[in-house]
């Protein structure tokens, strides 16, 4: 019903950046927070960032300030600009959308996940 894309992942260097996205495709009648999960080899999936429909954000205290999460509405798009990468922050990035499909009520909403996309930061 509902179908997260990520792109944007890849390798780069220490201090490097990248910018992430996530477009949500689907038969969607509304969505309320987006976000963005990592998870490291042997680690539990945690937090990075979530941001809601009107645009308040979250963030894990340990990225604030080197990562920003934005979103845009019309386009069912949420970015992560990650700036001044550190090699702890190689993991795989998930997309997470709480969503309503079309045809549910309006409280009616899920959660989606994205398959994820490698970031690797070498040092």
């Amino acid at each position: 019903q509902v179908q997260l894309v990520e792109s944007g992942g890849g390798l780069v260097q220490a201090g490097g950046s990248l910018r992430l996205s996530c477009a949500a495709s689907g038969s969607i009648f509304s969505i309320n927070a987006m976000g963005w999960y990592r998870q490291a080899p042997g680690k539990q999936r945690e937090l990075v960032a979530d941001i809601t429909s009107g645009g308040r954000t979250n963030y894990a205290d340990s990225l604030k300030g080197r990562f920003t999460i934005s979103r845009d509405n019309a386009k069912n798009t949420v970015y992560l600009q990650m700036n001044s990468l550190k090699p702890e922050d190689t993991a795989v990035y998930y997309c997470n959308a709480d969503a309503v499909p079309d045809g549910s009520r309006w409280w009616q909403s899920f959660d989606y996940w994205g398959r994820g996309t490698q970031v690797t930061v070498s040092s």
